[in-house]
């Protein structure tokens, strides 16, 4: 396995902004280049030890669904190979694990799509019986499977924030107050964009989760992001379909009832859970290597199930 990379270091390209996992630089006024590190948050925390080849899993993965999806709605995907936007010293940052993308706008929502009740969802339900104001049937149970998916959109919280679920007229009004009322002349409005968001995230999940299901994983949930071009186009942006972005469950050891285990960050999480010393704040502690290993296993397991081939490092 090659070295894990925590933090790119391009000389040759303006960066532009570093996110928990991305790393941003600028190409040129149409393009930018997204590096995905194997760094790992936990508990909103960006933990000091990487993941190896969490970022290349991430970066393939979502290249397999923006092709696999790609008659639904047009994605950020710009054809041009990040190898060819940066200095040849700086390819090994990139192989693998990079994007040169189109620069769109993008929607001020989490647009996401719930097929089972799980995590804040079932926390809402329990309370209110509904989820994002969605009314449910009476006597689910915790990872059930929803009659059919609902959208339940989310702000977009500010670094160090959580998103906070609302309901799909908020995310409406949220979208119209924060996008201008004729975007570029299109005639297009924020409210309209998102009302096209949310069948476009419907589309995209229901044929996605019924895929998986046929690779042995069931899609419990996921979060899209959508952008627009100065046509006033949807894009599929950002990372698609994801352990990062959703919750994978192995279909053959799902049980409605109780919590199942994902293709994720949750061993990260639960060995977390037994520092009673750390608050949850940072800086974060480091990770044994078991949990390092074990963690970066799974990540490469999701994506040869998904795709039936071996994951390219």
């Amino acid at each position: 396995m090659t070295a894990a990379l925590f933090e790119s270091s391009i000389s040759s390209l303006p960066l532009i902004a570093k996110g928990k996992v991305r790393d941003i630089y600028a190409v040129n006024e149409e393009h930018l280049l997204i590096i995905t590190t194997d760094r790992l948050s936990a508990f909103d925390v960006i933990l000091p030890d990487p993941i190896p080849g969490k970022g290349k899993v991430l970066t393939q993965v979502a290249n397999f669904w923006f092709e696999k999806l790609g008659h639904i709605l047009p994605n950020q995907l710009s054809g041009i190979a990040p190898e060819d936007v940066v200095k040849p010293e700086e390819r090994d940052q990139v192989a693998g694990r990079a994007l040169v993308v189109k620069r769109l706008k993008p929607l001020p929502i989490e647009a996401v799509v719930r097929g089972y009740l799980i995590g804040s969802g079932w926390k809402d339900y329990q309370a209110t019986g509904a989820v994002c104001g969605v009314a449910l049937p009476a006597g689910l149970q915790m990872a059930s499977q929803l009659p059919q998916p609902i959208f339940t959109p989310a702000t977009k919280a500010d670094a160090g924030e959580h998103d906070m679920n609302i309901s799909f007229d908020e995310a409406k009004t949220h979208c119209a107050d924060r996008l201008s009322q004729d975007l570029w002349g299109t005639g297009k409005n924020g409210a309209e964009l998102c009302a096209q968001a949310k069948d476009a995230a419907i589309a995209l999940y229901t044929e996605a989760a019924a895929y998986a299901k046929g690779r042995g994983i069931i899609i419990a949930d996921t979060k899209f992001e959508f952008g627009i071009d100065k046509a006033g186009t949807l894009h599929l942006i950002d990372e698609v379909l994801t352990p990062d972005s959703s919750r994978f469950w192995p279909a053959d050891s799902y049980q409605e009832g109780t919590s199942p285990a994902s293709y994720d960050k949750q061993f990260v999480r639960d060995y977390l859970e037994t520092l009673t010393w750390w608050n949850k704040q940072a800086p974060g502690p480091k990770l044994p290597a078991e949990v390092i290993s074990r963690t970066a296993a799974k990540y490469r397991e999701a994506y040869e199930r998904l795709t039936g081939k071996p994951l390219a490092l």
